[in-house]
């Protein structure tokens, strides 16, 4: 849903929003994992085409208040597959093999402050619990056999 909008509302504002609202998702889900398994999340690993969106990898480690990690390789899918295969034809004898192949690239370090993280988290639970039970959905009556 987008809300809000007026005139002097860009592309560049809905993509911003589009990315922070990735952020804010990513946030709520490594929440519930935390909370699930007892083990707080001390620094995110990412993988895949958004991570080289430069404001995006920064928000993502001000929302989580953890460093965000950048691989070298960072379309890791394709990579484990590979790995897979090798480590199936003896290319790669165990799976510690591999760890020596992972490598940084970049990583983000959290710059906003944890009273400003935690409000606007507040706001951002706000607006999407706001969005619920937004559009009704009509049921059919079942059509006779």
């Amino acid at each position: 849903m987008i809300a809000g909008l007026t005139r002097y509302v860009t592309k560049g504002h809905i993509a911003r929003a589009t990315l922070e609202a990735t952020a804010w998702q990513t946030r709520e889900v490594l929440d519930a994992m935390n909370s699930d398994s007892g083990v707080d999340l001390t620094a995110l690993k990412v993988d895949g085409g958004m991570v080289y969106n430069e404001l995006l990898m920064q928000f993502q480690s001000d929302v989580l208040g953890v460093p965000v990690i950048r691989p070298k390789v960072a379309e890791t899918t394709a990579l484990g597959a590979a790995y897979a295969a090798g480590l199936a034809v003896g290319f790669w004898n165990a799976v510690e093999d591999l760890r020596a192949n992972w490598a940084k690239d970049k990583e983000w370090q959290p710059k906003m402050d944890a009273a400003e993280r935690e409000k606007e988290y507040r706001f951002w639970k706000k607006a999407v619990t706001r969005t619920f039970d937004w559009v009704e959905v009509e049921t059919r009556e079942p059509v006779p056999a």
